[in-house]
């Protein structure tokens, strides 16, 4: 990790004689982009496999210390926390991450900008929860719903100093919090259900993993916020941030309003197992690649200005996640109907049929979802926008399409609109920059093929496969795995990403830093 270098003076002074160091504290060391890039994302890695894990032994664990009623209440209230928690941020954050300068005077406005919404959007959920609670028919709903905005100030709090340790390239310090933040949240939750085994044990881990890494942030940026005051040029990032809240609003439907149908026309019990299905599988798969915008982002949006070096970045990286990622996906398609009643238990059976169906979304996703650090880098927040509404439009049609035949239904619709938007998401990402859909095409199509080839071997071995379920399970992996890298060494792009994987081994991690960003 790069030496931290931000002046503890930096949030205070306004002289003009120290702005330029400002600013300059808010960048990373001089010519440190490509240890930090190959660092950050090998720390980033290990710190989201340890968040997987987590995620995966949340699921586990408190399935069987709380009911499905207890996740379907919880599930009830998170779409309309994620829709309030749309307009905190207002793309600020990413705003301050991709600017190429910046100064005290404009973090610090940011800063206030944020705190402002957040104190807002509170009320507005405390005002809400009773017509949340009314729309569902469940009164539980509605303490819930007030209670979560604690959650929204302390996001709004710490957003501008965990922009300023990203946009810093500080991965090792965010590494920590974020591991720090899931282990806490999970170890609430449980100690909370020997007070009271129902769903506010969720919502004591939910604000633990809020609050414990807003007060890291602050800790570890050293910068601390002054009094408001007019700064000019801000409209510049203002609108950079409405294009990046235009999308996450669009995004949000696409995300979220499943479960809305599911549970005001299915019940609560429908929307537990639909629940359970996307946590156990999509949300892991999201937050492979999500936190990697920490690297790659920052990473890129320095390298704009350089097509070929830009590109290389990312079709280093993008393969890389696809060659982790869809090779398990296959294997927990394949193995859904042995998977689920022994992770979750037997009660959680009827969730495998939505697991499975859930899971071809998750054979593409992984591909699609770092789309957004190229609109991001580049500075195409309006596009990023506009493809949002895209997404959106299909995927509430896709809903609606499959909700009279329950969960189930809404799942594999929601499958078949991913498989038709990915095409065009590329040709429309490839009209300008650095990347063309051929070239996602060129890399991703040894890994994408090998996935769906080993799901198929996985589906028509499974009788000849041991009796011991873990036994069984872990041939399955094995076999999945063994067919993806047997898929991508038949392909040029595929061969270059397994040397490159061999490279990223830790007994080599110091040669692992990408060449591009010397």
């Amino acid at each position: 990790m790069a030496a931290s270098g931000m002046g503890r003076d930096s949030g205070t002074g306004t002289k003009s004689g120290t702005l330029n160091l400002q600013a300059n504290a808010f960048d990373p060391p001089e010519g440190s982009l490509r240890r930090s890039v190959g660092r950050g994302a090998i720390i980033t890695a290990l710190a989201q496999s340890v968040r997987v894990a987590t995620q995966i032994v949340s699921v586990i664990v408190l399935s069987r210390l709380l009911s499905p009623q207890d996740f379907g209440v919880v599930a009830m209230c998170a779409p309309v926390l994620a829709f309030i928690a749309l307009f905190q941020d207002f793309g600020l954050t990413q705003a301050t991450v991709q600017k190429s300068e910046i100064k005290h005077e404009e973090v610090n406005y940011l800063f206030w900008v944020n705190v402002a919404v957040s104190a807002l959007l509170a009320c507005v959920l405390a005002g809400a929860a009773p017509l949340v609670a009314a729309f569902y028919g469940e009164p539980r709903v509605s303490g819930l719903v007030a209670a979560l905005g604690l959650q929204i100030i302390a996001y709004g709090l710490g957003a501008q100093h965990l922009a300023l340790l990203t946009r810093r390239m500080e991965f090792a310090r965010l590494a920590i919090i974020d591991v720090a933040s899931a282990i806490a949240g999970l170890a609430v939750s449980i100690a909370w259900t020997f007070i009271d085994r129902s769903y506010w044990a969720l919502f004591a881990g939910t604000l633990t993993a809020a609050v414990l890494p807003t007060l890291c942030y602050w800790a570890n940026s050293r910068w601390r916020p002054s009094l408001p005051r007019k700064v000019n040029g801000i409209s510049e990032l203002i609108n950079f941030g409405a294009g990046i809240t235009g999308f996450n609003f669009a995004n949000f439907f696409a995300r979220n309003l499943d479960n809305v149908l599911i549970g005001k026309y299915w019940g609560e019990a429908q929307l537990g197992l639909y629940d359970r299905a996307y946590k156990l599988l999509l949300f892991p798969l999201s937050q492979i690649t999500n936190p990697l915008s920490k690297v790659m982002v920052p990473a890129l949006s320095r390298l704009k200005d350089e097509p070929d070096r830009y590109r290389s970045a990312y079709l280093r990286v993008m393969p890389l996640i696809l060659l982790v990622a869809l090779p398990g996906v296959a294997f927990a398609i394949a193995m859904a109907d042995m998977l689920i009643p022994f992770v979750l238990g037997e009660q959680w059976r009827q969730s495998s049929s939505i697991f499975l169906a859930l899971g071809f979304a998750g054979l593409l996703q992984p591909l699609n979802n770092p789309a957004g650090w190229l609109f991001i880098s580049q500075g195409r927040s309006g596009d990023f926008m506009r493809w949002g509404i895209i997404t959106a439009l299909t995927s509430v049609l896709a809903f609606l399409v499959g909700l009279p035949y329950g969960a189930l239904g809404v799942a594999i619709a929601y499958a078949v609109s991913e498989y038709l938007r990915t095409p065009f998401l590329w040709l429309y990402i490839g009209k300008t920059g650095p990347l063309r859909a051929s070239h996602i095409l060129r890399a991703a199509t040894p890994f994408v093929l090998g996935a769906h080839l080993a799901l198929a071997a996985i589906w028509f071995a499974k009788p000849l496969l041991p009796q011991q379920h873990i036994v069984a399970m872990a041939s399955a992996v094995a076999l999945s795995y063994m067919i993806t890298v047997m898929t991508a060494l038949a392909f040029a792009s595929g061969r270059e990403t397994l040397r490159e994987a061999l490279r990223l081994l830790p007994a080599r991690a110091p040669k692992a830093a990408p060449s591009e960003a010397k």
